[in-house]
């Protein structure tokens, strides 16, 4: 597993996407999240895995 992890703001700009669409991901588990304190934090893994996800979905579509 990497160590690298993306904030909630990183993860709306890569995807550009608002916050709610970031937290509507984390709430449903399509993008696997930690919480640190009291904050959200993403792997790059998971972003990276969730981005694959999609793009296969849709060359299916």
């Amino acid at each position: 597993m990497s160590d690298d992890f993306l904030t909630v703001p990183d993860v709306m700009g890569k995807l550009k996407v608002g916050r709610t669409a970031v937290y509507n991901l984390i709430r449903t588990k399509r993008l696997p999240s930690i919480k640190v304190g009291s904050s959200r934090r993403i792997s790059l893994d998971g972003y990276r895995a969730y981005v694959a996800s999609r793009l296969e979905f849709e060359e299916a579509a």
